[in-house]
């Protein structure tokens, strides 16, 4: 982080505003889930397994109406809402529940995210589990930390004994060719957890809950607030980007401890992860 920014802004307040948002979006997406669930009140974005829920676009409005009050003069980045394209200058990118399958099934693994950038880089951010109420925040240079308890990433230097976290495309084609590198990969490391929540994946790395996670074809509003929590938890992370040329691909995240960076680079490499 360009140590200039966080004179800038005070990043440490911008967070402050990412948990209680992150929060009140939070009791608002818990309340409404038997609603959503009985009334069936559900459609569909880029293929049919790609849900949308009444939830979503309440807790988004609820987050842009926060925001509106709090930090008028800042545009708004939202999974459902769109908006502010342009990264340059300070913008906010919220993803109102992350996790949507697991919320429809009434799986706990969902969250909200509240993230706050200049320039495409996440400066504070909070990631809020509506049913567990587990709070994860940071600031840039400031540390991450779960309800208060600073986070660390974990001390894993051997591959092949490290927990490793991953996601899945909604499209069928590059479904099958990120189960093709997980089958090949599985060999070379502990055990594979899926859980559904990109968010939520990256905070188990800052927490040490994982050892590392990759994913490819993620949405900034998936990464915005966990990406930076892992990092500095202590994460070496590596963010979706134009013009790569590290052979992962633009649309790649990987986010690991860094005892073991190198070598799940080479072991994604390796078994094929540059072709998702």
């Amino acid at each position: 982080m360009n140590v200039g920014l966080t004179h800038e802004y005070d990043v440490q307040r911008l967070r402050g505003i990412s948990v209680q948002v992150a929060e009140e979006a939070a009791e608002l997406a818990e309340t409404m889930r038997n609603e959503v669930v009985t009334e069936g009140v559900v459609d569909t974005k880029s293929t049919e397994t790609d849900v949308v829920t009444a939830a979503d676009r309440a807790v988004e409005r609820l987050i842009r109406d926060r925001l509106a009050e709090l930090r008028p003069a800042d545009p708004v980045l939202g999974e459902e809402g769109g908006g502010a394209a342009d990264q340059e200058g300070l913008r906010w990118v919220v993803d109102p529940i992350d996790g949507t399958v697991n919320y429809l099934y009434g799986h706990p693994n969902y969250a909200v995210s509240v993230a706050v950038q200049f320039n495409g880089v996440s400066l504070a951010g909070a990631v809020v589990e509506p049913r567990s109420g587990r709070v994860w925040s940071a600031a840039s240079g400031h540390g991450a930390d779960l309800d208060g308890r600073p986070l660390e990433v974990s001390a894993a230097r051997r591959l092949d004994l490290s927990l490793v976290g991953t996601g899945f495309s909604y499209l069928p084609e590059r479904r099958g060719r990120q189960a093709a590198v997980l089958t090949e990969l599985l060999s070379e490391i502990r055990d594979i957890r899926r859980g559904g929540a990109a968010s939520l994946d990256l905070c188990a790395v800052a927490a040490g809950w994982t050892d590392g996670y990759y994913e490819h074809g993620l949405s900034r509003w998936d990464w915005a607030a966990g990406s930076l929590i892992a990092a500095e938890a202590g994460a070496r992370t590596r963010l979706p980007a134009a013009g790569s040329t590290d052979g992962l691909g633009d649309e790649a995240i990987l986010c690991v401890t860094p005892g073991i960076a190198d070598a799940l680079t080479r072991a994604l490499l390796k078994r094929g992860a540059g072709t998702i």
